[in-house]
């Protein structure tokens, strides 16, 4: 099925993003405790500050209700400068064009891009079978094994594409995924009964955010990534979403894997950054 993205479908993935962000930021503050991290509502979309160096350290779902207030941009910029953290904006091509000219105008810079694609849902997903490859939920009681396969993923990107703006130490991206963990169904794939691949899936409204997905680099080439897409839609389809959306790195593996599964392009995040406030650290939020 063709898939139109315009900019209320945009606003409406966006949104479910910036929620999802902000709830995983508010995770990571009550397992730290010490009052360091931050989730800012800003303009529709919200500012995150988790802990140095954690992917969860941005300002998402910007640019669908209007720009934010010089004085707004102002808070959240002196927020991260105290904790000695760049601002990360991901702006979707759909949003507010204003905006774009009020972040030049404050020193941000593009610094990379990434893909957001879409597969309308409805009728049954086909489902795909690999060879030895089995994918199931994945409970607590196998959630260390769950963990290592998808950081030790994470840790090895596929190098077809544009590569991540960024690399995170193991523990930074073992915590971010446990503070995520209470809002995600997980899948762990077994390749002849070894973990060999993880996933996870969030259901938002009517939106299944497909937030994550990796395979360890001796299971590669094998249908794991695939056959962790088929799962998801699957059990995305029977809990009744109308949309699935995956966000990846433009040319890589992860898209062309998606898009051989029915996914489009929807639209495109441009990343920008604000490295100045690093220097000049100010009040926090």
């Amino acid at each position: 099925m063709t898939l139109f993205c315009d900019i209320t479908l945009a606003g409406r993935i966006e949104l479910a993003e910036a929620r999802f962000i902000a709830a995983c930021s508010e995770a990571a503050a009550a397992r730290r405790g010490d009052g360091a991290g931050f989730v800012a509502p800003i303009a529709g979309g919200v500012a995150s500050y988790a802990e140095p160096e954690s992917p969860l350290n941005k300002v998402a779902g910007l640019g669908f209700a209007g720009p934010p207030a010089p004085a707004d941009l102002e808070a959240i910029e002196h927020a991260y400068a105290a904790r000695r953290a760049p601002v990360q904006v991901e702006l979707s091509h759909l949003a507010d064009a204003a905006l774009l000219e009020v972040l030049a105008g404050r020193g941000y810079r593009l610094v990379s891009f990434e893909n957001v694609l879409g597969r309308a849902l409805g009728d049954p997903a086909e489902p795909v079978e690999a060879p030895g490859v089995d994918v199931r939920t994945s409970g607590e009681d196998e959630f260390e094994t769950w963990l290592n396969v998808v950081v030790e993923a994470s840790l090895h990107p596929d190098t077809q594409g544009v590569p991540w703006l960024e690399e995170f130490p193991r523990e930074i991206l073992e915590n971010a995924e446990r503070d995520a963990a209470g809002l995600v169904q997980r899948y762990l794939a077994r390749l002849d009964g070894v973990p060999a691949g993880g996933g996870s899936m969030r259901v938002a409204g009517r939106i299944a955010q497909l937030t994550g997905a990796g395979t360890a680099p001796a299971f590669r080439r094998r249908g794991i990534q695939s056959a962790l897409l088929s799962a998801r839609l699957a059990d995305a389809t029977a809990a009744g979403c109308d949309l699935a959306v995956i966000t990846v790195q433009p040319g890589s593996k992860s898209q062309q894997n998606a898009q051989r599964r029915g996914f489009q392009l929807l639209y495109t995040r441009a990343v920008l950054a604000h490295e100045a406030g690093t220097r000049s650290p100010a009040s926090a939020v």
